[in-house]
């Protein structure tokens, strides 16, 4: 649109009673209701400190009312921002229009939790005449289970691509320089790379978010393909033209014969965030590619895989970004990120980087863990 004409009507949506000004905001895409011509739409806000998601319907955009109820809440999560809701396929590989519904589908709920800027989804069941959404695992409900990315993204949202049939995410990543180290550089923050979403059949409690296609034209020249066998500290060069601008892709296989025969039960409770980063060594990792390093390693970024094994004899697989050595530069941040993800019985650890200069995105297991 180039030429636009503000509606006298504004503001279309204003905050209910009882909810701040400044609780209330970001729209989603409407879908449509159960009755002829009605739209729906979710917004942000809370109670207290219990995080909501209102509900209007509209006919024509410009008025608009508020549905008894909410869509969900979660106590304890404070205010949501760029609330997202979304239809996911459990039987196809294809994106589903918002409006989607019906057998085979659940529905993601998604929201940018305020308090600590980290972007939470669950997955459930929308029951559209009741207007109610309900996770499936109650453990893992939005603000308190699983995040869309477990590095510095938020204020994420979808949309529906129906040309291509996918539903693709963009995300926020807000960068940690100081306001005078922006005005230098010309930009503060950037947006991430595009991703379908899809629902993860295979564990049926995951999303998997995955580099949309059109990325791969950035491939420039033959691939460079290595297979090496890594020892316990060992590190492997592969000789590149620029280390600034990678899709990396690689896969891991783990000597099955120690892995069983080992139990790291002082290992039980890893986190990737408390770890110590890659220098800290176990029996069964880290492992992984290290990125955006220096000839003398003094700079480096690693991601890699670190799995750790209780007493009952469990192993549980950690994916970690460590930014502790990425640079020596003050006033950065220096964090270790990551979650766990599920490596299921035939799944090689495996994982896509894509490096661009002062970001890297990391995708485990074909995008269940970010």
């Amino acid at each position: 649109l180039l030429d636009w004409v503000k509606y006298k009507g504004n503001p279309v949506l204003v905050p209910p009673p009882g909810i701040g000004v400044k609780d209330f905001r970001d729209p989603t895409t409407a879908w449509t209701g159960p009755q002829n011509g009605q739209w729906l739409l979710t917004i942000g806000s809370k109670i207290g400190k219990t995080g909501i998601a209102l509900v209007y319907e509209t006919s024509n955009f410009t008025s608009f009312k508020l549905l008894d109820g909410v869509l969900h809440a979660v106590p304890g999560t404070g205010m949501w921002e760029c609330v997202d809701f979304y239809p996911v396929s459990t039987k196809k590989t294809n994106g589903l229009d918002t409006s989607y519904n019906g057998p085979g589908v659940k529905h993601v709920l998604k929201a940018s939790l305020d308090d600590n800027k980290q972007d939470h989804y669950a997955i459930g069941t929308y029951d559209l005449t009741k207007n109610k959404w309900t996770p499936d695992n109650p453990e893992l409900d939005c603000g308190i289970g699983l995040r869309l990315d477990y590095g510095k993204y938020y204020a994420s949202k979808t949309f529906y691509d129906p040309k291509k049939e996918r539903r693709v995410l963009w995300g926020w990543i807000g960068e940690t320089d100081s306001e005078s180290a922006d005005l230098q550089k010309g930009w503060a923050s950037v947006q991430s790379i595009p991703r379908t979403v899809l629902y993860d059949k295979k564990t049926g409690t995951h999303l998997l978010q995955w580099p949309v296609e059109e990325i791969e034209s950035l491939r420039a020249g033959d691939p460079i393909v290595k297979q090496v066998n890594l020892q316990p500290g060992s590190i492997e060069l592969l000789h590149v033209d620029s280390a600034a601008e990678l899709d990396i892709e690689a896969s891991f296989e783990v000597d099955k014969v120690t892995l069983q025969g080992i139990i790291e039960a002082d290992h039980v409770g890893f986190s990737c965030s408390t770890s110590g980063g890659a220098a800290s060594r176990g029996i069964l990792g880290p492992f992984g590619v290290v990125v955006i390093a220096d000839q003398t390693l003094s700079e480096l970024t690693p991601v890699y895989f670190y799995i750790s094994k209780g007493a009952d004899g469990r192993a549980e697989t950690h994916f970690c970004a460590d930014q502790t050595r990425s640079s020596e530069a003050p006033g950065v941040g220096k964090q270790v990120y990551g979650s766990s993800v599920p490596v299921l019985d035939g799944e090689k650890h495996s994982m896509r980087l894509l490096v661009d200069h002062s970001i890297v995105e990391s995708f485990a297991q074909g995008g269940r863990t970010v």
